[in-house]
């Protein structure tokens, strides 16, 4: 490894094993460097562990309700060490996977520390000794670690990240999340399935910040029925006794009890860790790389991919990110143009979102039009007793194309996928309308929101 080679990857999360792949299906040498575990975050300690938990949690819920349906059975409990088991199983399954995958394929994997010396010259840290090695192009695909709060110093016991707390060995009885967006409830939501008091403080208006108010309110109303404390515009200020104080927005000062505290506000990116101040690439304040439309830095042959460049954060933009860059380092016509990237909360009940809000379409010029479609007119989801949500479908008035998707309700996360390839396709509200949907299931609903937006959905009545 010492010496010149073709093509050098920085991590091996879902940007940076995608893209060696992509590479070696190309015909180009590729070595791809990772610090850790292969697959990243979102395979090892983010994404798949926490849907392992999640799913437990569902699966609870439904047998609680099994005696809706005739169902005798007993109250479940958790058993937090056999499903940290099968969690590990998991993990380790699909990281074997990608070893696999990367052998097959011809990666030459090299577990170690990289570190810029110079544009394009690597130190790579391994076991062994430091070796120094360059490369005709470069793709960063270092990731991202949480933010910590100053008053809440990592301790990885009592103060934990989203990563302790995917391998907790008991159930917190009384657990507080500090961060109210996708991490902070998802988790905070299983573990109040498995019997915690949950107390969740976020310092904005609005849990889930940023995703569209009414598919929030009704994630809201599933909260205050599993026993989940919520407080927005709150202000948490620290630790003491096992106690975590926070600041409320008429500025009265709470106590709220903890046996753990997870601090989830966010992620930086990791630019900061591979000796980038050698290389000129540039950065914005937060540490984000920045890139073209190619992936590519300001730097010649360096390119980056993920979380280093920016929101939002998810494993499958890293991915397709990763594969245009390898596009592009082989020649080909290859560009990050997507129109549609899907994004899911797995919340109870679960949140789906592509495209445009209905803000956004005006924001852009657009007349938007709007179709909604209830889950509680849906005949499958009546037989499942899974009738909290919508779906709601934002189109341009004048050309009736879709312009974005946002759904809160059991499968969201699944439906999505439909409307994605819509949005991706420049599809109309009658190409979806017209496309017969079988009965009974859940994404009939997103014909009938489509139906909806042009006051003809059949299953609810007309909006006067």
């Amino acid at each position: 490894m010492e010496g010149h080679v073709q093509n050098v990857i920085i991590g091996a999360g879902f940007g940076g094993y995608v893209a060696a792949i992509r590479l070696r299906q190309l015909g180009r040498e590729v070595t791809l460097v990772e610090k850790e575990l292969l697959g990243g975050v979102c395979l090892n300690v983010g994404c798949i562990p926490s849907k392992t938990l999640v799913r437990a949690a569902r699966l609870m819920k439904q047998i609680q309700r099994a005696g809706d349906l005739g169902i005798e059975t007993a109250q479940p409990r958790v058993d937090l060490q056999k499903l940290q088991a099968w969690k590990t199983s998991v993990v380790d399954k699909l990281r074997s996977g990608v070893a696999y995958l990367c052998k097959g394929n011809g990666v030459n994997l090299v577990y170690g520390e990289a570190i810029f010396q110079a544009p394009r010259q690597i130190q790579i840290k391994t076991k062994d000794r430091p070796r120094i090695i360059t490369a005709d192009n470069v793709i960063i695909a270092a990731g991202s670690r949480p933010v910590e709060l100053p008053s809440f110093k990592f301790d990885g016991q009592f103060v934990i990240t989203t990563t302790e707390a995917l391998s907790l060995a008991e159930i917190p009885g009384n657990f507080v999340i500090i961060g109210g967006g996708v991490s902070g409830l998802e988790l905070g939501t299983a573990y109040a399935r498995f019997g915690s008091h949950v107390t969740v403080i976020e310092m904005l208006d609005q849990l889930l910040p940023g995703v569209d108010v009414e598919l929030v309110r009704v994630v809201e109303r599933s909260l205050r029925r599993l026993g989940v404390e919520t407080h927005v515009r709150a202000r948490a200020k620290g630790v003491k006794d096992g106690k975590v104080t926070a600041e409320l927005a008429d500025g009265k000062e709470i106590e709220v009890p903890a046996d753990k505290v997870m601090v989830a506000v966010g992620r930086r990116p990791n630019s900061d860790q591979i000796g980038l101040e050698t290389t000129g690439i540039k950065t914005d304040e937060s540490g984000f790389i920045q890139v073209n439309a190619h992936m590519q830095t300001n730097v010649p042959g360096i390119y980056a991919v993920g979380d280093v460049v920016g929101m939002p954060m998810l494993a499958h933009k890293a991915s397709k990110q990763g594969i245009v860059a390898a596009e592009v380092i082989s020649g080909l016509a290859s560009a990050a143009d997507f129109k549609a990237m899907p994004s899911g909360i797995w919340t109870e009940p679960e949140i789906a979102t592509v495209g445009l809000t209905e803000a956004e379409a005006k924001s852009k010029g657009y007349e938007p039009i709007v179709g909604k479609f209830p889950f509680a007119a849906l005949g499958r989801a009546v037989a499942v007793g899974e009738t909290d949500g919508f779906v709601k479908v934002v189109a341009d008035k004048k050309s009736e194309q879709i312009l974005g998707v946002h759904m809160v309700g059991a499968d969201a996360t699944d439906l999505i996928s439909e409307v994605a390839l819509a949005i991706e396709m420049g599809a109309t509200l009658k190409d979806v309308a017209v496309t017969v949907h079988p009965h009974p299931t859940l994404p009939e609903s997103l014909m009938e929101a489509a139906e909806a937006a042009k006051g003809k959905a059949i299953h609810i009545l007309k909006s006067p």
